[in-house]
């Protein structure tokens, strides 16, 4: 672990010396921001929320709006249920393929790579799984991770014509709780790119804490793509048609996504 900026140089000249691309994240006050091997390449905001309070003061830190969302959600009967069972893996993995299909035309990860996660994790019972329902229909879900004392938030996903039920916002409320019950230090909300404001809004309305993360580059550039990757691009093109059903878009991922990696 690098614990201070004395430390950076010996780390950085072992990594550069080998004359391969390397890449690497890092928040923004971090020495290797400051080394000009190295170049930007990206930006990004982390979010954290910390849980050195009761329930009604973490309820007051959370913004307004999503207040009013969770009364709206509650007016709505959405329900969050909590679960380490890999069923509720199976029924999130549902929806994020519905999501990554539909929203952003991208083929999804297939099962076993959230079912080897889940593996992993499952004895300490640190992989929880949330879903939202209304009128007993799976609308929102979302995987989140246990590690020492955090919560970390990992994999989102919902259906679009259940957002203004606020499924979301209730998901949200319930991973504050969960973890504020297990006496977990703060719930990580991850990074979100800066060319996706309103993620990055909504993780706002949740987190009291937002910090920035460098992309930075050191080495030759990565190979460019290839025509394998240009094949790659338009063999997602149309597994994600609209017109094709979300089992062959999910076996397609399958077989394909090793190859994204």
């Amino acid at each position: 672990m690098l614990t201070g900026p004395d430390g950076w140089p010996g780390l950085a000249d072992d990594a550069l010396a080998t004359g391969t691309p390397l890449t690497l994240r890092c928040f923004s006050e971090n020495p290797a921001t400051a080394d000009p091997r190295l170049r930007a390449v990206g930006e990004a905001a982390w979010h954290g929320t910390p849980l050195n309070c009761t329930e009604d003061e973490l309820y007051m830190r959370i913004s307004s709006t999503s207040r009013r969302n969770l009364k709206a959600a509650e007016r709505n009967n959405v329900t969050v249920v909590a679960s380490t069972e890999l069923d509720a893996v199976h029924a999130f993995h549902r929806l994020h393929v519905r999501l990554r299909k539909n929203k952003y035309r991208l083929l999804a990860q297939p099962v076993e790579f959230f079912e080897r996660i889940w593996q992993q994790f499952t004895g300490a019972d640190a992989v929880i799984t949330l879903l939202a329902e209304v009128d007993g229909e799976v609308a929102a879900g979302a995987m989140y991770l246990v590690w020492g004392d955090t919560l970390y938030y990992k994999f989102g996903a919902s259906l679009s014509e259940f957002l203004p039920k606020r499924p979301n916002d209730a998901l949200y409320w319930a991973a504050l709780r969960l973890a504020l019950s297990r006496g977990l230090r703060t719930v990580d909300w991850g990074i979100s790119d800066l060319d996706q404001p309103g993620l990055v809004a909504y993780k706002r309305k949740w987190a009291s804490e937002e910090r920035r993360v460098v992309t930075l580059r050191g080495g030759p550039d990565p190979t460019p793509k290839t025509e394998v990757g240009t094949m790659l691009g338009e063999l997602t093109r149309l597994f994600t048609e609209p017109s094709v059903p979300d089992e062959i878009s999910t076996q397609a991922g399958a077989l394909l996504y090793r190859h994204f990696c």
